[in-house]
């Protein structure tokens, strides 16, 4: 209760000391043959891969950065080993007589034998597949094999991922630098400074603040220690051992299992750290930029709902940060803003041009921005919606746009996608999503169709879509935006069509109350309310018809990022998920949580 860690982690959290008691927890111990942890992503490069390690005897060795494991790299999709790395393992923990710990050594002929069979790694990571899609997140695993039989005995979600996603060419070693000393790139990012030799018995006072932190391994216990540091070097571990898991949690660069690096690094020398690459080469990079600030997890401070939380993203640039937010995946993208971001030309124009290339690989890259950081939490990738008027402000768009007198309620959406004038570049659309899924291995995005007015649309569109090799099934679903009232008024037979619904509040408002959205006059008098009577009753209706088909029910407009009273409705209404915008999730997961357990209290009186 009053070692340097716990005293700097009540202090950072405001417990007094005199008011903490202490558990202690009586379990059934797994007596592992092997042990280790696994990853379902990728926690350096966020690639979609499952990351296994593993090591002889109690899991206690390799968590704690004792030894160094077999690291085991397998595509998640398609029941492959990628990559191993075999490790030279010594000796175990066992479980001794008396119940104790004790360490035993490993006959040289398994020492540096694989230490699984690759039907069990394969085997493992199917479970670990299991366990993401049940709790839609990338997870954190630690299992043991006692016997032959697998045990799971942990999952957690993975806290953080890299800041970091590509090698520049600039950010390589040069190569006619002196290197030091190379190892397992484990928490990405660049950091100099001098080299701090630590040992267990020694005060953590030594490292100073930016001091590179060399030891043999890291310990919970020197936490406060590695807090000060600008990177972390360690002799023995994996990716997923202690110095690594709180490198990545305080965004500094870490090396682990780079074996002699207690032995060749000198106090005081200076050195350049690469944390991608696993490389520390001699002196400093003057250009290197001080390492970024601890991010706080807000997850853990997030109440669990039964209502999906989801976080509507616009610009592909905030992707990464919006990750981090307790959010269950994005319940709408706008494509249109890739347009602006990416191409910044009519798609027509470059179709003509003999761009549609150009066009498809712009568009799967914005895709993948926000693909990726959220992977393997689902993208609802809305298509574009832009208005003639809109269309015709970009480049070489005069000539392919009318002039419409109300473009609100104009050539939108989905008339726009099966007119003969703009098919191909909805066709480019739909192949730059194909492309982020298959080339890119982006499973996660599905689509979401904008302003949809007749089933016979729907019907087109999907035709469209299998054209190009996009079909509806488990890993793949086709939403629809609830927006124009025809679908409130035929939900049942649009839901033969689709995965979900996902309501447009604004452009429900809008043709529900005849108010144009953009009308200052309009709103100022209050006819453009979402909370209207008529919009709640049009709500609950689609919810109810929509649930009557199995198919769920979202909503991803306006509404209940800024009416707090609106997600109670909305709630009580039986709404499936709730898409926010970012800098309202937080607060408004709190309203989602208060309206469901009212709910409940209401219940058990009612039984009562």
């Amino acid at each position: 209760m009053f070692t340097p860690r716990a005293l700097a982690y009540r202090v950072s959290k405001n417990f007094e000391h005199d008011k903490v008691k202490l558990a202690v927890v009586v379990q059934r111990m797994v007596n592992s043959d092997i042990s280790g942890i696994m990853f379902t992503i990728d926690p350096n490069s966020e690639l979609p891969h499952i990351i296994i390690e593993a090591g002889y005897g109690l899991g206690e060795a390799l968590v704690g950065g004792k030894v160094t494991p077999d690291t085991y790299v397998v595509d998640k999709f398609h029941r492959k080993i990628l990559n191993r790395r075999i490790s030279n393992q010594t000796w175990k923990l066992v479980r001794g007589e008396s119940g104790e710990c004790m360490r035993q050594d490993i006959p040289q002929d398994l020492a540096t034998k694989q230490k699984m069979t690759d039907e069990q790694i394969l085997d493992l990571a199917e479970v670990g597949n299991q366990i993401e899609m049940h709790y839609d997140r990338p997870m954190d695993i630690e299992w043991a094999m006692e016997g032959g039989s697998m045990y799971i005995v942990q999952a957690r979600p993975v806290t953080t991922l890299s800041k970091d996603k590509n090698v520049k060419a600039e950010d390589k070693i040069e190569a006619s630098r002196t290197i030091l000393v190379k190892g397992l790139g484990a928490s990405p990012g660049k950091a100099s400074g001098p080299v701090r030799i630590y040992q267990e018995d020694m005060s953590l006072d030594v490292v100073k603040q930016g001091d590179i932190m060399v030891t043999q391994m890291t310990t919970p216990d020197m936490v406060p220690a590695m807090t000060r540091t600008s990177a972390i070097i360690t002799d023995e571990g994996g990716m997923t051992c202690h110095a690594a898991i709180v490198a990545r949690e305080l965004g500094i660069p870490c090396i682990v299992g780079a074996k002699n690096a207690t032995e060749v690094l000198k106090n005081g020398m200076e050195v350049t750290v690469h944390g991608q690459t696993g490389v520390v080469y001699e002196g400093l990079d003057k250009e290197d930029k001080p390492a970024s600030a601890p991010v706080a997890t807000m997850a853990a401070s997030a109440p669990i709902t039964g209502t999906k939380i989801m976080v509507n993203v616009g610009v592909p640039q905030k992707a990464e940060e919006y990750a981090k937010l307790p959010v269950q995946g994005v319940g709408l993208m706008r494509i249109e803003f890739l347009f602006t971001s990416y191409i910044q030309e009519h798609p027509c124009a470059l179709i003509e041009q003999g761009r549609e290339r150009e066009l498809i690989d712009k568009l799967s890259q914005g895709i993948a921005t926000v693909a990726k950081a959220f992977f393997p939490r689902p993208i609802i990738l809305r298509t574009s919606d832009f208005k003639t008027n809109e269309y015709r402000d970009m480049k070489g768009g005069a000539r392919y746009e009318p002039k419409e007198q109300n473009p609100m309620i104009g050539w939108r959406g989905c008339s726009r996608y099966v007119s003969e004038s703009y098919h191909d570049a909805f066709l480019a659309e739909l192949k730059a999503i194909k492309k982020a899924r298959e080339e890119m291995g982006l499973t996660n995005v599905w689509i979401m169709l904008p302003f949809v007015r007749t089933v016979d649309e729907v019907v087109k569109i999907e035709r469209m879509m299998n054209d190009v090799g996009l079909y509806r099934g488990n890993d793949f679903k086709l939403y629809l935006m609830a927006e124009v009232p025809v679908i409130v008024f035929m939900a049942e037979e649009f839901a033969e069509h689709c995965d979900g619904f996902s309501i447009g509040s604004n452009d429900l408002t809008q043709l529900t109350m005849g108010a144009d959205r953009d009308s200052d006059i309009l709103g100022r008098m209050g006819y453009f309310d979402e909370r209207s009577p008529a919009i709640k009753r049009a709500i609950a209706h689609l919810i109810k018809h929509a649930h009557n088909k199995g198919v769920p029910v979202g909503i991803c407009g306006q509404a209940p990022s800024v009416y707090p009273e609106f997600c109670e409705f909305l709630v009580r209404a039986g709404i499936d998920s709730i898409s926010l915008n970012a800098d309202t999730v937080l607060t408004t997961i709190n309203y989602v949580a208060a309206a469901e357990q009212r709910m409940v209290l209401e219940s058990i009186r009612r039984q009562k």
